[in-house]
């Protein structure tokens, strides 16, 4: 905990300093244009990969950047993005996976959760990602839990399009969908195509089409 609260003062002795105008200009409000959707891995920081500023990103980590489909009962993911959406007016949400993601490691694996059955039972909304992982021949198990993080991002924005605040948006042209997929030990980053069936690297194809566009913008 010391070396946290060091850098809690060196944050108000150095980086505060650097940043205070900005500071300033958010301490009443804030206007982010981007949901960002990430595990809670510690190794996946959202606005180091995207070189953002505080105020650029809204963000929801969880375990396995999961999204549940919209219900009767409404839980903190389904709030924060109806917030987003409806209350912030993000122009995109972004679903990141990631490399060696330990949840759907286990969920590729089969890993058994008995000793952990809160995480087991909100990795059951990544059902519809595994189903599909299955189907497919794996040559490994990395090759398997890669194929479940990939299957798993399709899956979320499948999910996420269930949310009448997003369905709305997207039917009227204000809010576009993108899936992504960070590599922990390369620092690429693959994002899904118009398709929604083939992730491309970002740096080879910086203008790759969303996966969900408004349709005023559809060709």
């Amino acid at each position: 905990m010391k070396d946290i609260i060091d850098g809690v003062l060196k944050f108000q002795r150095d980086a505060y300093p650097q940043r205070s105008e900005l500071f300033q200009r958010l301490a009443t409000h804030q206007n982010p244009s981007t949901l960002f959707i990430a595990c809670s891995d510690s190794r996946v920081v959202p606005e180091l990969l995207t070189q953002r500023e505080p105020g650029d990103l809204f963000v929801i980590r969880n375990a396995g950047n999961i999204v549940p489909a919209h219900g009767s009962q409404a839980g903190g993911v389904s709030a924060t993005v109806e917030y987003a959406v409806a209350g912030l007016g993000v122009t995109d949400i972004v679903v990141c996976g990631h490399s060696d993601c330990g949840a759907m490691t286990a969920v590729a694996t089969c890993k058994c959760l008995d000793h952990m059955p809160a995480v087991a039972g909100w990795l059951r909304h990544a059902d519809a990602a595994r189903a599909v992982n299955e189907g497919h021949a794996h040559s490994s198990v990395r090759d398997r839990v890669d194929g479940m993080v990939r299957e798993n991002v399709i899956a979320q924005l499948a999910n996420i399009k269930t949310h009448p605040s997003v369905a709305r948006a997207i039917e009227q042209g204000k809010l576009t969908l993108h899936g992504w997929i960070y590599d922990i030990a390369t620092g690429r980053i693959d994002a899904l195509d118009s398709a929604g069936k083939r992730f491309q690297p970002l740096a080879d194809h910086s203008q790759v089409a969303p996966a969900s566009r408004p349709l005023a913008q559809a060709a």
